[in-house]
């Protein structure tokens, strides 16, 4: 359960980076103050009216107009060692060299004994022996 929520939270950060940094442009057409078409990475088709109002020479002013919407995305995603001064790369490289060598693993203890079982007690041997703790 907890590697399916680290897989899916990981993916989901993939896809926030991945958006962040994607820049789009959406064109729309009013025919009036109504929206004909409204397209994504296209022009908008438009109404035809356009046409008819500069073939027509008494309608000066076009009922008709295109507006476009630029999405710009974040340039700013890449951080170069080299734009850091000298104290802060100390920093860094002292403070991963020490992150990593934390989670070192102890050394395996080898126990002799333990595929033995203990042997089977028949009688309290304190108890045959007389030997209490006091």
């Amino acid at each position: 359960m907890k590697k399916a929520f680290q897989y899916s939270l990981s993916i989901l950060m993939a896809v926030v980076v991945l958006f962040s940094t994607f820049s789009f442009t959406v064109d729309s057409h009013y025919c009036g103050k109504f929206l004909v078409d409204k397209a994504v990475f296209s022009k908008a088709k438009t109404c035809g009216m356009d046409l008819a109002v500069k073939s027509d020479s008494f309608s000066e002013d076009p009922c008709c107009s295109n507006q476009k919407t630029a999405v710009e995305g974040q340039d700013e995603l890449k951080i170069s060692f080299h734009s850091f001064d000298l104290d802060q790369q100390l920093f860094i490289s002292t403070f991963t060299f020490a992150y990593f060598n934390l989670f070192e693993g102890l050394p395996q203890q080898i126990v002799p004994f333990k595929d033995y079982s203990p042997p089977l007690l028949v009688t309290d041997i304190q108890l045959v022996d007389q030997v209490f703790l006091i």
